[in-house]
């Protein structure tokens, strides 16, 4: 996993080593509050449990402010962990940050991807192409 320190919705930092010792899925989305990021964000809420219960720990990962995940999370009543990554430092070391095309142009953004960790930190399989309204069985379909 590459290193990073990044605040979370509440303004606490949170760093990769943070995160050892624990299964981790860190997802990578565009923006608070749009329809696609709403919807994963709610379908990985929904199925909070049975991911969890597989030793998940959920990460959401965005170029929002804190104050804006905080807002996010509230309004949508997310149980996980939203980091504010407002550098976009943490979406490059990823790979989560790039070019994409928006209406016929290209611009630079954060491109939605899921990066699944095992618990000493190792990467497992990344999602690529994540489907927003079922995100979660994408991720548990992982499960062997």
């Amino acid at each position: 996993m590459p290193d990073f320190q990044v605040a979370d919705q509440d303004g606490n930092i949170v760093s990769s080593k943070d995160l050892t010792g624990k299964k981790t899925i860190i997802y990578f989305y565009p923006q608070d509050n749009t329809s696609g990021c709403t919807a994963e964000a709610c379908n990985l809420r929904d199925n909070y449990d049975s991911l969890t219960s597989k030793g998940y720990n959920v990460i959401g990962v965005s170029k929002d402010s804190s104050a804006s995940h905080r807002r996010f999370a509230d309004k949508h009543e997310l149980p996980f962990t939203l980091l504010a990554d407002t550098s976009t430092e943490m979406l490059q070391a990823f790979g989560a940050w790039g070019e994409k095309k928006m209406y016929g142009k290209t611009v630079m953004g954060t491109i939605r991807r899921t990066f699944i960790f095992n618990e000493d930190g190792i990467l497992e399989r990344i999602i690529e192409k994540v489907d927003t309204k079922n995100h979660a069985s994408q991720i548990l379909k992982t499960e062997a």
